[in-house]
């Protein structure tokens, strides 16, 4: 399943990750057109997901800004609870991972709405509007990913990493193949492999939790005036990623992080010595954070239009496919379970309605500002935003997913481009208005990013469940039914336990000071480092004093990199995606070069597979034990963030003495790439195994 091979396709990104076994897992089966998918019990089980992993995604991403994949965690909890019903469903339990996976809700949320509270616009936010926000532009981003599924599943190469990883768990439980002994010895086989990898994820994670050995790593050095930065993020799930996104994003990304942390960090930092209090590594740091990352934006919007230029066709295509299904079925016709989405009869009068919910919500924010003299005009432009920067976040975070997976998607980038665009008409808007005040256009412009956020986010998320329900052969309009209802349950859960959080521990303002909280303490307050930055670009560009010299540089490198990938695809067989160029630009270094080395590490053991009898079995061997270092390490996030949460200890298991992290460092590398390479090497046994006891034909 993680080969190498190519197909037609009607636009390309880097990797061919389809194989005979994903095209034939992708047919339907007659059995499942009857099999139960959406159950009472799905939609408990599911709702409780969200509940639980919605808390602790917004927690940790206010915390450190990062948060976990839902999809594959849901996949996994939900065959532990429904093996206990016996008349449960492979696609059943599609449902339940759907409707658990809109915790990514709650993620989305963390980008923006914070903001708002660090302006000093909100003390606490109001339940009913943040409810209506995330219900309102999750559903219309459930609607918007329609015509997106059959763009960026059904009819391109993109890998989906946590998708497929989720697909592959939820085989496992495949009962069409109940009575197959050959299916139930891959099972087996494939079960190992997953065990393993989550149990070697899993262990890792509890030692770097105990500081044993360091979780990550990055170090700034001095280049003789100037500085670079190097480092990598020891977290197993990285290496499956890279594995499954396969060699051509991760090379991308390996000339992101050259182009980035070996070129422009030393050219911007050449001369520069630390303020006082300020170490080198901070100020290597702060420069990437504040100058180098924002070029990468530039290059990632340069990526994005293009995209958006190569998908337009399929996604109209898609439109149209989808509404000629919709006549289809309406007229008593047949259509494979895979292919129908929800009606364009009902999806049209949901999205009007989605539409006049939102503009709701904008006027009730306008009439509380300065903005009110012109309320129906700002109201008008906030709907414009939602359907156009809506729909453009939807699309580019989902391409973006489909590429790197949803834990590594930098959809903060996205957000940097929407705020620019929305400050600065609203910038312009209101110096016709002398009474708006600069906080006023700050505050809306922030609150008109949240609602288009939100609907990029769900959408990056539907497209994930969507893929994983294409390879299991579950009803797209279901998903997408189950989908709807997890947006609402999370709706719930956001405002709630932001609230919790904001008199909790306050959140670290732009300018430093603590916003809420009880303490007031800086090193207690959630620092929400995304929610910051886009506070810090609103007030940047509506303030008259944003640099846009770094933005304009990342703009020329991006057609440079767009070009040379048209000419690598013209003339050579290689291909240089630029948007995953860019996202090894933005991201830190840790992330994106262990993805890189995961995807080296999947290259040699499928080159090693291509030379077994049984090549397609040994890859997908390769491709399970790559999804067990996935599913461990988010399990043992939830877990870790649980105990985080519960403790308010950012260390809570830490064992060992100071002076160890050094050690701590050695041992973490050594270890983490060990066990990664142990883990591929488990799987190709268990290949060599399966061939022993498998007679030659």
């Amino acid at each position: 399943m993680a080969g190498h091979e190519r197909t037609s396709s009607r636009f390309s990104s880097g990797r061919v990750a389809t194989s005979t076994s994903c095209q034939s897992s992708a047919q339907p089966h007659a059995k499942h057109a009857t099999r139960k998918e959406l159950t009472v019990r799905g939609f408990v089980i599911g709702a409780i997901l969200v509940l639980l992993f919605g808390a602790a995604n917004t927690y940790l991403g206010l915390k450190v800004g990062l948060t976990f994949g839902i999809s594959v965690p849901s996949a996994v909890i939900s065959m532990a609870l429904l093996r206990r019903f016996k008349d449960h469903t492979m696609v059943e339990n599609n449902i339940v991972q759907t409707i658990g996976s809109a915790a990514m809700a709650a993620g989305t949320t963390i980008f923006s709405v914070p903001a708002l509270a660090m302006v000093g616009w909100w003390m606490d936010f109001p339940i009913w509007t943040i409810a209506a926000i995330v219900f309102g532009s999750g559903t219309l981003g459930v609607m918007f990913s329609i015509p997106l599924r059959r763009a960026l599943v059904v009819e391109s190469n993109l890998p989906f990493p946590e998708g497929r990883a989720a697909a592959e768990v939820l085989k496992l439980d495949d009962e069409t193949q109940e009575n197959n002994q050959q299916a139930l010895e891959d099972n087996k086989r494939g079960v190992g492999a997953i065990v393993a990898g989550s149990l070697a994820a899993a262990g890792l994670g509890l030692l770097q939790m105990l500081k044993v050995m360091a979780s990550s790593v990055t170090k700034a050095f001095h280049v003789g005036r100037s500085g670079i930065m190097i480092g990598g993020s020891f977290s197993l799930s990285l290496l499956g990623i890279g594995h499954i996104v396969g060699p051509s994003v991760g090379i991308a990304q390996l000339v992101g992080i050259v182009i980035s942390f070996f070129i422009l960090l030393p050219l911007f930092t050449a001369g520069m010595t630390p303020q006082d209090g300020q170490t080198f590594g901070e100020m290597v740091n702060s420069v990437f954070s504040s100058d180098v990352r924002m070029v990468g934006v530039g290059v990632m919007t340069v990526a994005a239009l293009f995209t958006l230029t190569k998908i337009a066709g399929p996604v109209v295509h898609g439109m149209k496919d989808s509404i000629a299904s919709s006549r289809t079925r309406a007229q008593g016709g047949s259509v494979p379970v895979n292919e129908r989405d929800l009606p364009y009869k009902n999806v049209v009068p949901i999205t009007a309605a989605l539409l006049l919910l939102l503009a709701a919500v904008l006027w009730n924010f306008v009439s509380g500002t300065a903005l009110s003299h012109a309320a129906l005009l700002y109201v008008v432009l906030g709907v414009v935003f939602v359907l156009i920067l809506g729909m453009l976040a939807a699309s580019v975070i989902s391409y973006m997913t489909g590429m790197v997976g949803s834990s590594n998607s930098p959809a903060s980038g996205v957000g940097i481009v929407i705020i620019m665009v929305i400050s600065l008409v609203l910038t312009l808007l209101s110096k016709n208005a002398p009474e708006a005040g600069s906080l006023d256009v700050v505050a809306y412009s922030l609150f008109c990013l949240a609602t288009c956020f939100v609907i990029g986010g769900i959408a990056q998320d539907n497209m994930q469940d969507l893929k994983t329900g294409y390879l299991v052969n579950a009803t797209p309009w279901k998903q997408q039914v189950a989908l709807i209802f997890g947006v609402a349950v999370g709706a719930v859960t956001v405002p709630t336990v932001l609230n919790l959080l904001m008199k909790s521990f306050g959140f670290l303002g732009p300018d430093g000071a603590v916003v809420g909280g009880t303490t007031g303490d800086p090193a207690q307050a959630l620092q929400a480092p995304q929610a910051g930055l886009m506070a810090a670009i609103a007030q940047g560009i509506v303030g008259s004093n944003f640099d846009w010299s770094r933005f304009g540089l990342g703009l020329t490198i991006g057609v440079v990199v767009v070009v040379a990938d048209e000419l690598l695809k013209r003339y050579t067989r290689f291909t240089l995606p630029a948007l995953a160029v860019g996202m090894g630009m933005y991201l830190m270094v840790s992330t994106t070069l262990m993805i890189f080395a995961g995807s080296m590490i999947g290259l040699i053991y499928d080159r090693w597979a291509q030379n077994r009898r049984d090549a397609e079995s040994a890859k997908r061997l390769g491709l399970l034990a790559a999804v067990g270092l996935i599913v461990g390490d988010s399990l043992f996030g939830i877990v870790s963030a649980a105990i985080i949460g519960g403790t308010g200890n950012p260390a809570p298991l830490a064992i060992m003495p100071d002076g160890w992290e050094p050690f701590g460092i050695v041992l973490g590398l050594v270890v983490f790439f060990g066990v990664g390479i142990w883990a591929h090497v488990y799987a190709g046994s268990l290949a060599v195994k399966a061939e022993e006891q498998t007679p030659r034909s």
